[in-house]
């Protein structure tokens, strides 16, 4: 039996993914020192006898030592998200995801583990194209910007994951993650699914930033979790850096109006300037949507649900809530 350690256990992401590595007979080890994971996330999970729990942080030197050394692989998700939390806390961004990523990287070295580092799409930047590729320039604005911050230092925690690759022969994976939704997400940091499935649900105006012309695209959590688990353990994936993602994209004032209606609610969408929302000169992207056939030729890659589908069990799981 294989065990895995998942930095970052107790969030979203994290939470899905320990379930999928029990359900295929995993032993799962987690740390999380939830500054934006939640227990309620893996509650589930504790009574499970090869699941484990450490609540610290991943810049815990003595404790990383020991799970790393446990783990036949480690799943590195432990990182500062969301737009709010970045602008409102740069240094907590920049210090977590690099020191976080360098420490677990150096562990994992020494022993040789196979790790999968999650990055994010946010890493393109301010890129004008209709689907981003991993081999694209990347394009980001001035450091004036704290917006900004957070792709500099995922940047980073891929240059160290390659680093590693290169020089020290480690096996390591980067996946580069779109807008992922699912049941468990928070809308606490700008998560825009589950912020505006309960306030319509609430029947409360639903804030659309800007002009609600910017396009995104939206993965279920469940199939970025079958593209982690296929990578790591696809040999060619190693020292290689992939899109996970959807191809559909939709405007966030569409999305809006199909929360709406998917949730039969009266809210009110109303538009909220971007320094209101966030901070004067805040900077968003036009467009954002991936180019998945690296991913697709390498595992057959494909995802299962549309948006509809995912929103439908998102709107679900908030009405149980």
């Amino acid at each position: 039996m294989s065990r895995a350690l998942i930095t970052g256990g107790a969030g979203f992401i994290g939470s899905h993914l320990a379930e999928a590595l029990l359900e295929r007979g995993w032993t799962v080890e987690v740390v999380d020192d939830l500054s934006t994971g939640s227990i309620e996330n893996i509650r589930h999970l504790k009574g499970h006898p090869h699941f484990a729990y450490t609540l610290d942080s991943v810049m815990n030197r003595s404790l990383m030592l020991e799970l790393v050394d446990r783990a036949d692989v480690i799943f590195h998700l432990a990182a500062a998200v969301g737009v709010r939390l970045i602008v409102e806390r740069p240094v907590h961004t920049i210090e977590t995801n690099i020191k976080a990523t360098e420490l677990i990287l150096e562990l994992a070295g020494r022993k040789h583990r196979p790790l999968l580092l999650a990055s994010t799409s946010e890493v393109y930047g301010k890129l004008d194209k209709a689907k981003f590729s991993e081999d694209d320039d990347v394009i980001l604005g001035p450091t004036s910007k704290a917006r900004w911050c957070y792709a500099a230092s995922k940047m980073i925690d891929e240059f160290l994951a390659r680093a590693y690759f290169k020089e020290k022969g480690l096996p390591t994976v980067v996946a580069r993650l779109f807008n992922t939704i699912g049941p468990r997400q928070t809308g606490q940091y700008g998560m825009v699914v589950p912020r505006f499935v309960r306030l319509a649900l609430a029947g409360e105006p639903i804030p659309v930033y800007g002009d609600g012309t910017q396009r995104r695209s939206f993965t279920w959590v469940g199939d970025v979790v079958s593209a982690m688990l296929a990578l790591i353990a696809h040999p060619k994936a190693y020292g290689e850096v992939f899109n996970i993602g959807h191809t559909e994209e939709i405007s966030i004032y569409e999305l809006a109006v199909l929360v709406k209606q998917m949730t039969g609610s009266a809210s009110e969408i109303v538009l909220v300037p971007y320094e209101q929302a966030y901070e004067a000169g805040f900077e968003d992207m036009a467009r954002r949507a991936p180019d998945i056939s690296k991913i697709q030729r390498l595992i057959g890659y494909r995802p299962v649900l549309d948006l509809p589908e995912m929103l439908e069990r998102v709107v679900a799981y908030e009405r149980e809530r």
